[in-house]
């Protein structure tokens, strides 16, 4: 049963103005995945180094008052997360801060000189060294370009060549458009942050594949009209199940992002910026530029 009713826009004739839009997109996108390569953006400690250590107090802890015991003995920049699930604090610290010995030993004694009537235990304390943090940015990045040229040979291989390149680009536009939000917003890049990119990825590629399957389908049915009036009513075709697959995607994502906690919250979030973009891309990304690659082999042809 088909819930919305059968529309008859021209997504192929707003190619011009979206492309425009996911340029701006684009180059936000790159300029923050050069900031990631050279290590100057706001880099969780995964990347860059530093310590994380979990308590478990037996009251409840304000996140101003741990933070001011915290600055006191020389944590300035701590990151401080609440914890679902108890009275639960989440530290972080990078690896500029100067504190004698290890940072956990010294974020533990700040604690039980500041909060002498609130008993606490350590649940899990991680290091991560600078050049550990260096190899696993690297790697990340490599990782996202091998999953890009996966697409690519799949698409290809299973569609043609002008697919597989619109494919590409509708993915590398989601990934870019991930990279541009948290840039901008300054957010803190993980390796929560880089698990939603490849998720969004493969969520992006089922949405463009599904446009694909109706566009060949229809373009094996119908010889006479041109490939941009086919694309435009294949995409109108499948419109109803884009928006309702990717608003019931959307709806379970606002759950995570709104009561999952802080420490998926940025991941939520950018699961939701991904599902968003992943739709936007299918139809006016990687359709327009098969209509556009396809134009141009039929002038090469003639």
């Amino acid at each position: 049963m088909q819930i919305i009713g059968k529309t008859n826009f021209d997504f192929m004739g707003k190619k011009k103005f979206t492309f425009v839009i996911s340029s701006i997109i684009a180059l936000l996108g790159l300029i923050g995945v050069g900031q990631i390569a050279l290590g100057t953006a706001n880099m969780g400690i995964d990347f860059s180094g530093g310590t994380a250590v979990q308590l478990n107090f037996s009251q409840p802890v304000a996140i101003d008052q741990a933070r001011h015991a915290l600055a006191k003995h020389g944590f300035k920049d701590a990151n401080l997360q609440e914890v679902s699930g108890g009275n639960k604090l989440l530290v972080k610290v990078g690896k500029a801060t100067h504190v004698q010995g290890p940072a956990a030993d010294a974020i533990e004694d700040a604690f039980r000189k500041e909060f002498t009537g609130n008993r606490f235990v350590i649940e899990s304390s991680t290091e991560i060294g600078p050049a550990i943090g260096d190899k696993l940015r690297k790697d990340t990045l490599v990782a996202v370009v091998i999953s890009l040229v996966g697409i690519v040979i799949y698409i290809a291989w299973r569609f043609d060549f002008a697919f597989g390149v619109g494919a590409l680009a509708a993915t590398l536009h989601d990934v870019l458009a991930m990279f541009a939000v948290f840039f901008v917003m300054q957010k803190e890049i993980n390796l929560l942050f880089i698990t939603a990119v490849l998720t969004i990825a493969g969520y992006s590629l089922t949405d463009t594949v599904v446009v694909f399957d109706r566009i060949r389908e229809n373009l094996h049915k119908n010889v006479k009209d041109s490939l941009t009036a086919i694309c435009n009513f294949s995409i109108n075709e499948v419109l109803s199940r884009t928006i309702i697959t990717a608003l019931t995607t959307f709806l379970a994502t606002a759950s995570l992002f709104f009561f999952g906690g802080e420490v998926i919250h940025d991941f939520a979030f950018a699961l939701l910026v991904g599902i968003i973009v992943g739709v936007y891309s299918s139809v006016f990304v990687a359709s327009p530029i098969v209509v556009i690659w396809g134009a141009r082999n039929k002038e090469t042809k003639a």
